[in-house]
């Protein structure tokens, strides 16, 4: 088995990796023979058994990801693997996990389904997209191959949906270029042809990933917005996390409302940065697979280094685009803070399961199984709904934020302005707590998502 992964490629602790044995059929890599690979993967390892299909004849599916659709139809229905198993590319996950290397403009985008708009939430630095000027608030009006073929964002919602506006993008692939026409945030209008290109994703921005804001009274709040758990977040976090605690800082916001996940490795980091006051004992994860591989569990306790810090109040500000590892930080911080670990924004995807690998080399498949769940110190670990239906019931507190795109990262931006005031005491909004009003609030604005998603397109939903 290989590392395994707490929600999209996201991950929680750290389990096994099967490398399965080469078939001597001659099309080893016919469609039926992958599908048929596939299928026996998850019979083995799926965290789900009794929710698969006593049989089921792949013939009347076109590909691999869609007969395994229909082999987790049942747990999909019970929110349990949300298109969680998938089948992807060894080559292109190994070097996204590696570096964040991927193939894109560079930017994230959400769209409004009623008001068929989308808007530009984020620009990395190291991409295309923000070498071209584009940044966190502009809306795209048009898009195009070629200046004379731009299609309104409208039409295209017309024509096909999201889905529709995701595919004008074009294929993640270096060298596609593409024409937009943008809204800059003051109301400007402009046309810029942008070409993707091969780049590693910045984890942590060099402009607003790692802040401190007074509090007016005396006091200081870290800041740190991690955009994706890849392997070179390490450094950064580290980075950070040792400027906080040369300042004496104990109050810290983390910002993860875009991020889907990613190498557990970097969760766990993520969690030894935030216990110089755990002890050696104290848990930060429990990692269960199904009873027939119980041999697998583990535990990770904390293992603080010398630039964690003793965190005395925690908000994180997550939205629906949250998940997996980015869920798995804050729900095995919660039994050591209670009170004092707050969630602000909106509430999560709801992944406390994750994924190992099994690879296929002679066809370059990589399957993604969901096979363990995720838990904290308290065993509490069943947040497919999302942590805020749950989150005051286990100590922690809430708080209802907006995810303001037309303003900057900073200090006046809604939920950053919303989680400085709650860590001073101030009165907020709880998230809602009902299933009812739960699912209301994932509606509106949300990340647009590609027909068929790249390593960064799971880890990061929206970016292109």
């Amino acid at each position: 088995m290989t590392v395994p992964d707490p929600l999209q490629p996201q991950r929680p602790p750290t389990p096994p990796t099967i490398t399965p044995s080469p078939t001597t059929t001659t099309d080893q890599c016919s469609l039926r023979q992958r599908q048929l690979w596939a299928e026996s993967q998850i019979r083995e390892n799926y965290l789900f058994p009794q929710d698969l299909p006593a049989s089921l004849d792949p013939a009347p599916f076109a590909t691999v990801q869609d007969y395994i659709n229909a082999l987790t139809a049942t747990a999909r229905a019970a929110r349990k693997d949300r298109f969680f198993t998938f089948i992807t590319s060894i080559a292109e996950e190994n070097a996204f996990n590696a570096t964040g290397q991927t193939a894109a403009f560079g930017f994230r985008v959400d769209y409004d389904d009623t008001a068929r708009r989308v808007f530009i939430t984020d620009a990395d630095e190291a991409g295309p997209a923000f070498a071209g000027g584009l940044e966190r608030g502009i809306e795209i009006l048009a898009i195009g191959a070629s200046p004379a073929s731009l299609v309104p964002v409208t039409t295209l919602f017309s024509q096909g949906g999201s889905i529709a506006v995701a595919d004008a993008f074009g294929p993640s692939q270096a060298g596609v270029s593409r024409t937009l026409q943008v809204r800059e945030a003051g109301g400007a209008l402009r046309t810029i042809t942008i070409t993707r290109a091969i780049f590693d994703i910045t984890p942590v921005s060099p402009r607003f990933g790692n802040l401190v804001f007074e509090d007016g009274a005396g006091g200081r709040i870290g800041y740190v917005n991690l955009r994706n758990f890849v392997g070179t977040a390490e450094a950064p976090l580290r980075s950070a996390f040792a400027r906080f605690r040369n300042e004496g800082i104990t109050r810290v916001i983390i910002d993860v409302r875009y991020n889907g996940g990613g190498a557990v490795r970097v969760a766990e980091t993520f969690g030894d940065l935030l216990g110089r006051n755990r002890l050696a004992s104290d848990v930060f994860a429990f990692t269960t697979f199904r009873p027939s591989l119980s041999a697998e569990n583990s535990t990770r306790l904390f293992r603080p280094t010398s630039d964690s810090i003793a965190p005395t109040m925690l908000a994180f500000i997550t939205t629906q685009s949250t998940g997996s590892a980015s869920e798995l930080v804050p729900n095995s911080m919660l039994p050591y803070l209670r009170e004092n670990a707050l969630l602000v924004g909106g509430n999560t995807l709801g992944k406390p399961v994750g994924q190992i690998a099994i690879d296929r080399a002679a066809c370059d498949d990589r399957l993604r199984v969901v096979a363990f769940a995720a838990e904290n110190a308290d065993r509490q670990g069943d947040y497919f709904n999302g942590l805020a239906p749950l989150w005051p019931t286990r100590g922690g507190r809430t708080c209802r934020a907006e995810d303001q795109i037309t303003a900057p990262f900073g200090r006046s931006e809604a939920s950053i302005s919303t989680a400085i005031s709650a860590i001073q005491g101030g009165a907020c909004t709880p998230i809602a707590s009902s299933g009812d009003d739960i699912r209301e609030q994932s509606l509106g604005r949300r990340p647009l998502l590609a027909r068929n998603p790249s390593a960064a397109q799971r880890a990061m939903p929206g970016t292109f």
